[in-house]
């Protein structure tokens, strides 16, 4: 079945975060970085070298998926600036930007990548719940060159810097007000686990084989959607799963609550629970491979802006296993 669902991806190549073709381990993925310090399994990218494959043809037949009425053809869902939404009754009217974008200069919706319910996936953010300040703030960041991705051939940090010089204040606002609105719920089941499937590249982010077989997973976080199919048709209901290196989490633990003396309680900023503090987001049950990403980005300059000077004391002593190990801790939380 996932198969047939290639092209779907594919489609979007042209952003260079599809995959190609032929078949990728999440272990091998960590040789493809521009840099031998960015994890690859944090930053999915194409082999080097590597075409993405066209697209499957739409042959005008209506997809569906599970606990919906709706039918969307894979044009429709293709199509950037007018959401795919098979649950439109589970989340408040979007407004325009987030359902359309504004073409030419904005040509995808915001919840195109981010779902029109904040979830997200790994290869983006899920944001529903953030505070509207942070995500405002967030995008002036991308605006004004301060945050940017230790893995620039990465599509979505990328596009979001490309957006974000083209999105107005009001357009930002009227984003961050409904995606903060929205509740964000638990969403990624986090397993600790010896060995994983063995994955492969599709639409920016890792897959089983269709083969099966499994690997050790090493010192990674392998994550991954548990329904690929649905995943694939932009299915906004459809969970993920993240393998966890065994003991990572009560790894992570003791690091968030500031043991070893390596680090200071991640709860004094992000509050009780890791669930945000005023403009500080919570980072509880969000996704490992984002959260990983973002604390290696401050470990390494490539993110700034507001209140990263908080945080980059705290991750400047820390490992890459360790920066692992907390983001499997907070993924585990109730958000």
């Amino acid at each position: 079945m996932a198969k047939q669902f290639v092209g779907l991806a594919l489609g979007l190549g042209w952003l260079g975060v599809m995959a190609a073709g032929g078949t990728l381990s999440a272990q091998q993925g960590a040789g493809t970085a521009a840099s031998p310090a960015v994890p690859g399994w944090a930053y999915p990218v194409n082999p080097p070298g590597a075409a993405p494959a066209a697209p499957a043809k739409d042959d005008g037949s209506p997809k569906r998926v599970e606990g919906s009425t709706v039918q969307l053809t894979l044009t429709q869902i293709r199509d950037f600036t007018n959401v795919p939404d098979w649950h439109p009754t589970g989340h408040p009217p979007m407004p325009d930007i987030v359902a359309h974008g504004r073409a030419p200069e904005v040509r995808f919706a915001c919840a195109y990548c981010h779902y029109p319910n904040g979830r997200g996936r790994p290869e983006n953010a899920g944001i529903a719940g953030l505070p509207a300040a942070y995500i405002v703030q967030q995008m002036a960041d991308y605006k004004n060159g301060l945050r940017k991705s230790s893995e620039p051939r990465m599509g979505p940090p990328s596009l979001m810097l490309a957006l974000a010089k083209n999105v107005t204040d009001a357009e930002v606002k009227a984003a961050a007000d409904y995606f903060s609105s929205l509740k964000f719920v638990p969403w990624i089941k986090v397993v600790e686990a010896a060995t994983v499937p063995k994955s492969r590249l599709l639409g920016g982010m890792f897959v089983p084989l269709e083969e099966g077989g499994t690997e050790p997973i090493g010192q990674r976080i392998l994550e991954m959607p548990q329904h690929t199919e649905r995943t694939e048709l932009r299915d906004s209901e459809s969970p993920f799963i993240a393998y966890v290196p065994v003991g990572s989490l009560k790894k992570g633990e003791a690091l968030a609550g500031g043991g070893g003396g390596k680090t200071v309680r991640c709860e004094i900023c992000h509050g009780p629970g890791l669930k945000g503090l005023g403009p500080v987001p919570g980072i509880a049950g969000r996704s490992p491979s984002y959260t990983m990403r973002q604390l290696f980005d401050l470990k390494h300059g490539a993110r700034a802006g507001t209140w990263s000077d908080l945080m980059k004391p705290v991750v400047a002593r820390l490992s890459e296993d360790e920066l692992t190990s907390l983001a499997a801790y907070t993924a585990s939380l109730v958000p």
